[in-house]
């Protein structure tokens, strides 16, 4: 009877264990029908659309002198780095030959405007009193010659005058009043006008060359048009400057501006007040923070990119941002806050639309969503789609995904 007992022991545990293998076997099997999935969960943040580029620092407002005229540096006031006040002198340029030219220019000037005035007037003063005093004179010849004619007329009439001597009377009336009109017309218009018109062309030209010798004069001593800093001073004392060489430039470096280029696909996410960060390798534990003031307004060809020019004023407290460097930018086109958001990986397209996998028991469930900003690895869902609810990435086998079909997550 015992014995029979633990026969049937044995046998219930052979049972057992054999239906243990069976169920394990089944599990094993299932899982392995389930497709291997990475998967995540929806979650809310921060996310911001931006355009990385880089470009180059300029001075917001700046002034700069070049030499007028080819000289030497006589005195250096300022070193580079000062803060100067508007009107302070920073150098001289040695300035004889400038005087000299200002001299000439002034003799010249005198000259023409002379000329003019007798051009306008009818000659010089000696020549006016001249032509007054003759006109004169004519002026009672012809009178006296009147008179004679009429006398002599008369005479003829009762055969006292001969008709000759009456004739020669109404001749030197004639030269007499022919003398005067000469004389009058000296004194109204003595000279043509394309006389007049080079006696003006003259004192133009006189005019022009003075005001040229004195802004010269002027520029020989430089000044400060505005308050700033002395940011570049590429002369010594003593230097040699040809015209147009560099003295001196000054500006008020606590706002910059940077001029930078982005690709024509980019252009149309510009907008002005959008905010840019500015980052230089030179500093790389600091950035600055800028508004975009201009969008481009064309495309030009830069090497092989078609870019668009931009410009942004950027705050610089410190002056630590130098002219003429190169930086990194970033134009925040985008921001929004306690966004919806998931990898971009997990959107798909078909047909002009999108569409997710999420995991709902196993499952992948197809939804159609909204989607809204993006960056380089998150994109924001704004209808479709719940917080914390789980989308497929992608398949660590290679059968696509698709809808209904059991997943197992294998990595997040």
């Amino acid at each position: 009877m015992s014995f029979l007992a633990g026969k049937n022991r044995l046998l219930g545990i052979v049972l057992a264990a054999a239906l243990g293998v069976l169920v394990l076997a089944a599990f094993v099997s299932l899982r392995s029908a389930r497709v291997p999935v990475r998967a995540e969960a929806a979650v809310r943040e921060t996310i911001s659309n931006t355009i990385s580029t880089n470009g180059k620092i300029e001075p917001l407002e700046n002034f700069e002198a070049h030499a007028p005229v080819a000289t030497t540096v006589r005195k250096l006031y300022v070193h580079e780095g000062d803060w100067v006040k508007k009107g302070q002198l920073l150098l001289q340029l040695e300035d004889a030959d400038i005087r000299a030219q200002a001299a000439r220019a002034v003799t010249q000037l005198r000259s023409a405007q002379a000329d003019l005035t007798a051009v306008r007037t009818g000659g010089t003063h000696e020549e006016v009193l001249t032509n007054q005093a003759e006109l004169v004179k004519a002026r009672t010849e012809r009178d006296a010659a009147e008179r004679n004619l009429a006398a002599l007329q008369k005479l003829g009439q009762r055969g006292a005058a001969s008709p000759a001597e009456v004739e020669e009377a109404g001749n030197r009336l004639k030269r007499a009043q022919a003398q005067v009109s000469l004389l009058e017309q000296k004194e109204k218009g003595r000279y043509s006008r394309p006389e007049v018109s080079k006696a003006q062309a003259q004192a133009a030209e006189g005019s022009a060359t003075y005001a040229a010798a004195q802004s010269l004069l002027q520029g020989a001593n430089v000044r400060a048009v505005r308050d700033g800093m002395v940011y570049s001073l590429p002369v010594r004392e003593g230097q040699y400057v040809n015209p147009g060489d560099l003295l001196v430039q000054v500006a008020d470096l606590s706002k910059v501006q940077l001029r930078a280029f982005v690709d024509e696909p980019e252009i149309g996410r510009l907008a002005k007040g959008q905010k840019v960060s500015v980052t230089w390798d030179a500093i790389p534990e600091r950035s600055w923070e800028g508004t975009l003031t201009r969008v481009p307004t064309t495309v030009t060809l830069r090497g092989t990119r078609t870019v668009g020019e931009l410009t942004c004023e950027v705050a610089n407290p410190d002056l630590k941002l130098l002219p003429n460097v190169n930086v990194s930018v970033l134009v925040m086109t985008a921001r929004h806050e306690n966004a919806l958001t998931i990898p971009r990986e997990a959107v798909r397209d078909e047909g002009g639309k999108r569409y997710v996998f999420e995991i709902v028991n196993g499952e992948l469930k197809r939804r159609e969503v909204e989607t809204s900003v993006s960056n380089l690895t998150r994109i924001e869902i704004t209808r479709g789609l719940q917080e914390k609810a789980q989308v497929a990435l992608g398949s660590e086998s290679v059968e696509p995904l698709r809808d209904g079909m059991p997943v197992r997550v294998v990595r997040r």
